[in-house]
C-alpha cells in the first residue's frame, strides 16, 4: 500500500485530503508544519509528499529545496492557491514534481498520485545518466 505524506496546516482540507486518499488505498500521514514535514520525509517511507507552500515553521519551497539537497528522491507534489507562473517556476526548479494550484478536484489529484507512482517504480532508461550529463553538447535540429 503506497504510503503518502501530507503537509498541510488547514486542519478541514488535510482531513479532506487524508479521508479521500485513505478511501484511495492509501496509507495517509499528516503533519501541520514544515518542520515536520522535512523530519518526516526524511524518514524515506513515504511514496509521495503533498506538500502545501504555505506552512508555518518553513514554507513549502523551503521544505522542497532542503529535501532535494539533502537526497531525499521521494516525489514531492506542491499544493498552492498560488498560480503565478513565477510561483510554479520556482516550485519546480527547487525540486517539486508537480505543482497543483487549488482549487482542483480530489479526481485530478490521484490522477496525479497515480502518474508520479508509475513513473517513479519504472526503472531508468539505458543510457539516460550519459544523456543527461552531455546534454550541454547536445542541439535540437528545427
Amino acid at each position: 500500500m503506497p504510503r503518502i505524506l501530507v503537509a498541510e496546516d488547514e486542519d478541514a482540507f488535510a482531513f479532506a485530503l487524508a479521508t479521500d486518499l485513505q478511501a484511495e488505498g492509501y496509507e495517509v500521514a499528516v503533519v501541520d508544519d514544515g518542520l515536520e514535514a522535512v523530519d518526516c520525509a526524511r524518514s524515506g517511507s513515504f511514496d509521495v509528499v503533498l506538500l502545501d507552500v504555505m506552512l508555518p515553521g518553513k514554507d513549502g519551497f523551503e521544505v522542497c529545496r532542503e529535501l532535494r539537497r539533502s537526497g531525499t528522491r521521494t516525489p514531492i507534489i506542491l499544493l498552492t492557491a498560488k498560480t503565478q507562473a513565477t510561483e510554479k517556476i520556482v516550485g519546480l526548479d527547487v525540486g517539486a514534481d508537480e505543482y497543483v494550484t487549488r482549487p482542483f478536484s480530489p479526481r485530478e489529484l490521484r490522477a496525479r498520485i497515480g502518474a508520479i507512482l508509475r513513473s517513479s517504480q519504472r526503472p531508468p532508461r539505458p543510457g539516460w545518466e550519459d544523456l543527461s550529463r552531455d546534454a550541454d553538447k547536445l542541439r535540437i535540429e528545427e
